[in-house]
């Protein structure tokens, strides 16, 4: 496998269910995607491993009615790594990952997505269950098991759980969540109301 950080000064850690020894060969293109060594490739390629393991019964997960469950499975300076449940009508507000890149897969039930976007450029690209529309606007997707979607800077959607049967998935940050902002949208004008600092091991969104 490959891992998310070069630690070449110090000895390897012993290998376990989210450790990705990564290539001593340096890929520069990940620098691209944002400020981490971990590339979205990579967050969605972790989420769809740590999905297996959850669907396999490696990690417990439990349900509360009221508001969302989560744990957190992972954490160092450069990645954690989340298992949520959601029950009917439990969501996200609209929100971004301030300076984080993120990654999610559904590992059972089904999510709802509604990411914002800019305009028309992307309209050619949009799923065939996104909304067909052109301009600014909110573009939903259906995300269902097994389906893994990963989010660069800027990104801003909410997540909800639209259907009867609750909702499990998997999601990764990096570098952890330090601040998240919310939006609302008006006359069809995406407008930032409130930003939040998020405390190390804090539940995201």
């Amino acid at each position: 496998m490959t891992a998310l950080v070069d630690t070449p000064t110090r000895p390897a850690a012993p290998a376990g269910p989210l450790t990705r020894p990564r290539t001593r060969q340096a890929d520069r293109r990940r620098w691209q995607d944002g400020p981490t060594p971990a590339s979205l490739a990579d967050l969605a390629a972790l989420t769809r491993e740590v999905a297996a393991e959850v669907d396999a019964g490696r990690h417990g997960v439990e349900v509360d009615p009221v508001r969302r469950w989560s744990r957190r499975l992972h954490a160092d300076d450069h990645l954690d790594v989340w298992l949520i449940s959601w029950t009917t009508d439990q969501g996200a507000e609209l929100h971004d990952h301030g300076g984080s890149l993120g990654a999610l897969t559904v590992v059972r039930g089904a999510l709802t997505e509604w990411r914002w976007s800019a305009g028309s450029d992307d309209d050619g690209t949009c799923p065939a269950e996104e909304l067909h529309a052109r301009g600014p606007g909110l573009r939903r997707r259906v995300l269902d098991p097994g389906r893994s979607v990963a989010f660069g800077l800027g990104h801003v959607h909410d997540v909800t759980n639209r259907a009867l049967e609750t909702a499990v998935s998997v999601h990764a940050y990096s570098p952890p969540l330090s601040a998240m902002s919310y939006y609302g949208v008006e006359a069809g004008v995406l407008r930032r109301t409130r930003s939040e600092l998020v405390a190390p091991g804090q539940s995201p969104g």
